[in-house]
Order: structure tokens, then C-alpha cells, then sequence
């Protein structure tokens, strides 16, 4: 009875695929110097905050999960570039442009088909985005040092379907 109750479970449990299957990294850009950050967050990301200095390189980014912003990577200069997400939009791409030594631009692109581009159009391009359909950014890794990012790389997967609300 034991062996006929797992030929039958068998067949089902191998078309589940568990969560980290759809897991991806897109390698970081940049110089590599500096201090390592990676963001941290519980559940989907719901906001992006974005600082540059003016007509050069971003110096910070920031991201808001569920409602609560992490930690500030970078520094802040001037005024945030700010990207706040509807219910049920998710980062379903990254670019941008690096030099040797900094992230020249970033560019953040939603499942709706709205972007938030801060910097400057110069230098090597680079342009992540997940392996896995449906899934989205779960974290920004990379380096950075005392004048800003000087190394950027993505994470994606799948986040949890609940719903959340925005303010937009």
C-alpha cells in the first residue's frame, strides 16, 4: 500500500517546482571597489529612491519593501529620484551605464511599462533582467565607496502573490 502511495505521488510532485528554481542573478557591472552591500527587505518591492551627483554618477540607492524603506546604499546628494509602484507592479528589468570606476546611470523598468532613469547616458551599457518569466527584482547587490555605487548587480525570484497597496 506504502509503494502504491508513492507512485502515485510521484508524477505530481515532480511538476511542482519549488520557488528557488525561478531564482537568477544577473552578475554586477562596475570597478568592484569599495565596501559590499546588498539590499535587505521582506516581500515585494513597492519603491525606489535614486541620488546622482549632478552631471556625473549615482551616489545612492534605496529600497522600499513592503511599505518599509532598507537601508540607504551610497550617500545622498541633492534630491531623490523617487518610482513609486501600483498594486501588483514589480522591477522586471535593470540598465543603465558604468565606467571603470562608477554607475554612470540607472534605469528601472516596471511590469507596467514605467521607468525611472536618473544619471548620465555615457560610458558601457549594461542591461539585467530575470531569467524566469514572472519573475521580479528581489535585491540589488554591489559595491560602493565614500562618493557613490561603484558596482551594481540584480537578483530576481518570485515573490509571495498577497497584494499591497500604494499610494498611487
Amino acid at each position: 500500500m506504502l509503494s502504491l502511495l508513492f507512485f502515485a505521488v510521484l508524477p505530481i510532485s515532480c511538476l511542482a517546482k519549488p520557488t528557488s528554481d525561478f531564482y537568477s542573478y544577473s552578475v554586477a557591472v562596475g570597478s568592484g571597489s569599495g565596501t559590499a552591500f546588498s539590499s535587505e527587505g521582506e516581500g515585494r518591492i513597492t519603491a525606489i529612491r535614486v541620488w546622482e551627483t549632478s552631471n556625473a554618477y549615482i551616489t545612492g540607492i534605496q529600497l522600499q519593501y513592503d511599505f518599509i524603506w532598507s537601508k540607504r546604499v551610497g550617500r545622498e546628494v541633492g534630491n531623490a529620484h523617487e518610482l513609486i509602484l501600483f498594486d501588483g507592479e514589480a522591477i522586471i528589468q535593470v540598465s543603465g551605464k558604468y565606467h571603470s570606476n562608477y554607475i554612470y546611470q540607472v534605469m528601472f523598468v516596471t511590469s507596467r511599462g514605467r521607468a525611472l532613469i536618473v544619471g548620465q547616458p555615457i560610458q558601457n551599457s549594461f542591461n539585467f533582467y530575470p531569467v524566469h518569466q514572472g519573475a521580479e527584482l528581489k535585491l540589488l547587490s554591489g559595491r560602493f565607496n565614500s562618493n557613490g555605487i561603484t558596482s551594481l548587480g540584480a537578483h530576481w525570484g518570485l515573490v509571495s502573490s498577497i497584494t499591497t497597496s500604494s499610494t498611487q
